[in-house]
């Protein structure tokens, strides 16, 4: 089988490469081209806009994983993020139609429903859509148009929305965690009682690895994580212990970070640490049979090896 994967140089794709090219031939959409390192793997370059030209790439592709996109951190220009994330989807998902492809996997996120949990009511698939930026309301638009297409097309199309991706070497957030624990010894979150749910890079890569073939995918949508809701002081004490070293967590009421968050603009932020954010990913086990296979103690034992 061959699969098309966008982003393939950006931190879920280097992973998925590795996973698909065990199985199928991997063309892959990059920023810089890399040098190849499997005969079942083939790079080009090519910049995702709605108007960019993906002809000489589908011929003969059965299925496409679409991961790339532009989020907030990497841009500010909202008209450019609406051209890559929507009119460059869409465009991506026409032109695989008329080449025949079978089936196109879309990674958006869980912003799609909201950023904050209440009263363990979870999200999950039947969750109302509540983006909450702009870019989640890219992928809103982007999910939208993709159903749309699937409905008038032979197209499978699978839609994932994971939670924050975690692993060694990963960006954003988890990235600025890791570093918070090596640069403190000392961190204010004994007091956090909140659950959040995550996802390793490992587990989402195998799970959209089964969303490759899997019958029961079609034209589904799944929200993703590993089941393990837990505190942001113990998932930087499993930080801590996946880096070896010391942390003291010391008690700081939670008033504090919401009174903070107020005084300095950044209340999303500080919600992003102490607040709820819970999936159900019931329907992904149920439906496909799928189980996370690394616990997020192995995740965290990586950090030594690659940090």
């Amino acid at each position: 089988m061959n699969v098309l994967i966008t982003g393939a140089d950006g931190f879920v794709g280097s992973h998925l490469i590795k996973s698909i090219s065990n199985d199928h031939n991997a063309i892959a959409q990059v920023r810089n081209v890399i040098a190849p390192t499997s005969n079942r793997v083939s790079f080009f370059e090519l910049n995702i806009t709605g108007r960019s030209d993906w002809k000489a790439y589908l011929s003969d592709v059965n299925v496409v994983i679409h991961l790339a996109s532009i989020a907030h951190n990497k841009s500010n220009d909202l008209n450019y993020i609406n051209d890559v994330n929507v009119e460059g989807t869409v465009n991506l998902a026409k032109q695989a139609v008329d080449a025949g492809v079978k089936r196109f996997i879309f990674i958006s996120s869980i912003a799609v429903v909201g950023n904050k949990t209440y009263f363990e009511q979870a999200f999950d698939e039947s969750s109302v859509l509540a983006p909450d930026s702009q870019c989640a309301q890219t992928k809103v638009d982007a999910e939208k148009a993709l159903l749309k297409i699937a409905d008038e097309t032979d197209l499978e199309v699978v839609i994932i929305r994971p939670v924050l991706i975690f692993g060694a070497n990963a960006p954003g957030n988890f990235g600025k965690l890791v570093n918070l624990v090596k640069k403190m010894p000392i961190l204010p979150f004994a007091l956090c009682r909140n659950k959040r749910s995550f996802i390793s890079v490992d587990n989402l890569v195998d799970f959209i690895s089964i969303c490759v073939e899997h019958p029961k995918a079609k034209n589904e949508i799944f929200c993703i994580s590993d089941s393990d809701d837990i505190s942001i002081k113990d998932f930087t004490n499993g930080i801590a212990v996946g880096l070896r070293k010391n942390l003291i967590q010391i008690p700081v009421p939670m008033f504090v970070f919401k009174l903070l968050g107020k005084i300095t603009g950044k209340s999303e932020k500080f919600e992003q640490l102490v607040g709820d954010l819970q999936v159900d990913s019931s329907k992904a086990r149920q439906l496909l049979g799928w189980t996370p296979s690394v616990s997020m103690v192995e995740t965290f034992s990586k950090l030594t090896k690659t940090q």
